[in-house]
């Protein structure tokens, strides 16, 4: 073997291992399981007042996010957003990360949680739960600079559900 075939062989692998753990990592986030961190206490009106996420990798290599955020959106209108600080999560395992919510108009955010809250736990219909949509962000950039987001959309309702989730994967 001579040393030119050396050193491109080197520099092909240089090259490639940081898109391969890029495209490992887009694909460990797009497997992520999550709920709130106490099962079965989530409600609209506490994620609006702060709180916890747990995240469960559900493939053997480690997984991280830039950024993981929660969007709701009421009759098209953006009410708040549940943003989760970055984090590194380890192989098949699971771990709890805070976030903090926003919104330009807390006090509306707030009463529609309280309401749509009450109505997914059987109250009366005040509101139409079916407009309100629920958007998660997952930011895993590519090799740490070329933006790469992956977006879900679901029901209110649905997101109700999964969040007070009594396991995951990693249980």
């Amino acid at each position: 073997m001579n040393k030119h075939s050396v050193i491109t062989g080197i520099a092909i692998i240089v090259i490639v291992i940081p898109f391969a753990v890029s495209g490992l990592n887009i694909l460990g986030a797009q497997q992520l399981e999550y709920r709130w961190d106490s099962p079965g206490e989530f409600t609209f009106f506490t994620m609006s007042n702060h709180g916890e996420m747990e995240f469960c990798n559900t493939v053997p290599f480690w997984t991280s996010f830039q950024k993981f955020e929660i969007g709701a959106f009421y009759d098209s209108k953006n009410i708040g957003s549940f943003v989760v600080k970055p984090a590194v999560i380890n192989p098949l395992s699971s771990h709890v990360q805070g976030g903090i919510f926003s919104s330009e108009e807390i006090q509306a955010s707030q009463h529609i949680f309280m309401t749509l809250d009450f109505e997914f736990d059987g109250g009366d219909i005040r509101l139409d739960p079916n407009k309100l949509v629920i958007l998660i962000q997952t930011d895993t950039p590519i090799i740490g600079i070329i933006p790469y987001s992956t977006i879900t959309q679901m029901s209110g309702f649905d997101f109700d559900k999964m969040m007070n989730a009594e396991n995951l994967s990693c249980d």
